[in-house]
């Protein structure tokens, strides 16, 4: 019973300080290779820096899905 809550307590606290409040953002270098490809490639680096600098701020951005094709 004892080692029981020991684990669960133990596992909790692992959890909880693992997954912290950080957001993961892109590199410029990341958006710069990520725009490569694009046919506006100023347009596209500007609005993923807006949305880099929005996101870290903490607002809400919004993430296109795009559907996964065979």
């Amino acid at each position: 019973m004892a080692m029981k809550i020991v684990f669960n307590l133990s596992f909790f606290l692992i959890t909880f300080f693992t997954f912290n409040n950080s957001s993961l953002s892109l590199t410029d270098y990341q958006i710069k290779k990520f725009c490569e490809k694009e046919r506006k490639q100023l347009n596209c680096v500007k609005e993923l820096r807006e949305k880099k600098s929005n996101l870290k701020k903490g607002y809400p951005i919004e993430i296109p899905v795009i559907p996964y094709r065979n």
